[in-house]
């Protein structure tokens, strides 16, 4: 008899759990009553032929979080789950876990400073509403192109302020000039002026990097030469806020540079919130290098992203 049992327990665990048959079919399968075949399954469980394990993602993603904390002397790294390693699929994710993030920590007074971009963009539409008051939203960079390619930045600047019941104040400049002595002049105005110091003064500001892969947004805006474009390429890793770094998280060209309309590198090290919202394999290396250059204090990134870090 005991045999019996056994054999039928086994082969109701075997049913059950590895070809997800319901326990009525079960029950029909093996000529027994469905009360049985509950039985049976217990049964297979007390007898240890049958041994459940719970992998919890969540878990895995905590202990990678706390490592790339540790790692890069980071106050937070948010690690979020990404089902598979694909750009289009973590920016998704990556995106939402960043929104939810400012959903949770922006509070009255707070201003807030945003770039531009295809990641940005997809944080700004997964913002959800927050009633609070006195918070300013300030773009980081200029973002008007003659260039038919979309940056995105005037509608990410106004998602943002929608979310938070305020208006935009926009940066009306290229991101980058021509000429040092134009962009100096034009940094003059009073009001452009008002406008960097609202942006030193932010105590959020939320960016993610580029890369200098040829389809890298900022090549496509016909900003630089073709000798420009292979300097950054030879020397630097990637760009936070247009302003290219190398894997020391040093800048490339001071000349470059210096033609940049928007917030320097190093203030972002001094934000009570420096947010990175960043990544993807082709990403890796722009966000190691942001994180050894110390210019963010938080990291929002997918679990593939993570372990290369590490």
């Amino acid at each position: 008899m005991d045999r019996d049992k056994q054999r039928l327990s086994i082969e109701a665990a075997r049913l059950y759990y590895l070809s997800d048959y319901s326990q009525m079919e079960i029950a029909s399968r093996l000529g027994v009553s469905r009360p049985t075949v509950s039985r049976l399954l217990q049964y297979a469980k007390e007898q240890g032929y049958v041994s459940i394990q719970i992998s919890d993602p969540l878990e895995d993603l905590n202990e990678l979080a706390l490592q790339i904390k540790h790692k890069y002397e980071l106050d937070m790294a948010l690690v979020c789950y990404s089902p598979v390693n694909e750009y289009k699929e973590i920016q998704k994710h990556i995106s939402k876990a960043a929104a939810d993030y400012l959903h949770e920590t922006v509070k009255d007074s707070d201003i807030i400073g945003v770039t531009w971009g295809r990641t940005m963009h997809a944080v700004a539409l997964q913002l959800q509403q927050k009633q609070v008051r006195g918070v300013e939203v300030v773009q980081l960079k200029g973002g008007i192109s003659h260039s038919h390619v979309n940056t995105y930045a005037a509608e990410t600047v106004n998602l943002f302020a929608a979310a938070y019941h305020t208006i935009a104040r926009y940066l009306p400049l290229p991101v980058i000039f021509d000429s040092i002595a134009v962009k100096k002049m034009v940094e003059e105005d009073p009001h452009i002026r008002r406008i960097f110091e609202m942006g030193k003064q932010a105590n959020i500001a939320i960016f993610t990097v580029g890369t200098l892969n040829d389809d890298a947004l900022l090549f496509q805006l016909g900003y630089f030469s073709e000798e420009e474009k292979l300097l950054l390429q030879s020397k630097g890793i990637g760009d936070i806020c247009s302003r290219f770094f190398d894997a020391q998280g040093n800048l490339c060209s001071e000349e470059i540079n210096n033609r940049t309309v928007g917030i320097d590198l190093h203030d972002l090290r001094s934000k009570e919130q420096s947010i990175l919202v960043a990544g993807g394999q082709r990403k890796v290396e722009a966000i190691r290098g942001a994180l050894v250059g110390k210019y963010a204090n938080i990291l929002v990134t997918d679990q593939f992203t993570a372990q290369a870090l590490l």
